[in-house]
């Protein structure tokens, strides 16, 4: 007599297309772990993905991405979630906590020409953007660095999945936009008119790139099942990108920025930013440590952005 087959594991996740290609990516690599059972996707309506029409900080923050999948969590009606790490909150509701994290994605922004852009220059990559020109962009971050860059140029808000903000642009809302390079690459959209940004001119979001996996703190036997998917230099990264954010109590108004690098010597270097929304204040410094240390790097620096940064700016 055959045995019965295993119940297969509810994965929450938010509707997206993006969202949808990581988790089917972690249902796949799931697969591959001796003795793990199948996962299928559980889709949760979010609030962050309902209302598109103001800037996150005016309806609740990032966290608006996650809260009622992790409601879904805690009472049972999915297994685990799979989440972008960066639209995580630092601090997640009791109960809940950060299982797996999956292999990094390129965490650098994508400045996304439109209409009336000027030939893409490596070396001075904003030169693109004619003077005025409009960037659509629902990220504080990203204008933040842009604004201090190029004070002449203005700013529209622009949410909305990978595919809308593509087609806004299309049909000239704007002259440019920025995305993450990560969500181009795994949704394999190949976009001609494209200009990557280095770390050193648009310091990524913490934890850009990654895919996080939350689950019940109760839960131990998937726990240890989700232990064997952790990749070890991704949780170095997110341990210093997310310990950082939380010193800062970093929230969808404050403009923080926060990206993590192995050294050859084994060491991690991990960049901070912080600036106020409108380019005037713009503060960047860089700090090297072990990795073993992760954690503690990223309090350190977010110690130091904070003791220099005007006191407003976390109010």
């Amino acid at each position: 007599m055959n045995a019965p087959a295993p119940t297969p594991l509810r994965a929450g996740t938010r509707g997206s297309p993006l969202a949808l290609v990581q988790t089917r990516t972690f249902n796949r690599l799931l697969a591959a772990v001796p003795g793990a059972p199948p996962s299928v996707e559980t889709i949760i309506s979010v609030t962050g993905d309902a209302v598109l029409d103001r800037p996150l900080a005016e309806i609740g923050g990032k966290g608006l991405f996650a809260k009622e999948i992790h409601e879904a969590l805690l009472d049972g009606r999915i297994d685990l979630a799979v989440h972008s790490l960066k639209d995580l909150e630092t601090e997640l509701p009791p109960g809940i906590v950060l299982a797996c994290v999956l292999k990094r994605e390129d965490p650098r922004d994508c400045l996304m020409l439109g209409k009336g852009c000027n030939p893409a220059d490596d070396a001075d990559p904003l030169a693109c953007l004619p003077q005025g020109a409009l960037v659509g962009t629902s990220s504080v971050r990203r204008q933040a660095q842009l604004l201090h860059a190029r004070p002449d140029l203005r700013v529209t808000n622009f949410r909305g999945n990978v595919q809308t903000r593509l087609r806004k642009l299309s049909e000239g809302e704007c002259h440019a936009s920025l995305l993450a390079l990560a969500g181009l690459n795994r949704l394999e959209m190949d976009i001609p008119a494209k200009l990557v940004l280095d770390p050193d001119v648009m310091v990524p979001s913490a934890a850009q790139g990654i895919v996080g996996v939350t689950a019940r703190a109760s839960d131990t036997a998937l726990l240890e099942l989700l232990a064997k998917m952790d990749d070890a230099e991704a949780r170095v990264a997110a341990t210093a990108e997310r310990s950082l954010l939380g010193e800062l109590d970093g929230s969808c108004r404050t403009p923080i920025g926060g990206h993590a690098q192995r050294l050859p010597d084994g060491n991690i270097v991990l960049t901070g930013l912080v600036a106020r929304a409108d380019g005037t204040f713009l503060l960047k410094r860089s700090i090297t440590g072990p990795a073993t240390g992760a954690a503690l790097i990223g309090k350190e620096l977010g110690d130091s952005l904070r003791g220099d940064s005007p006191a407003d700016l976390f109010a």
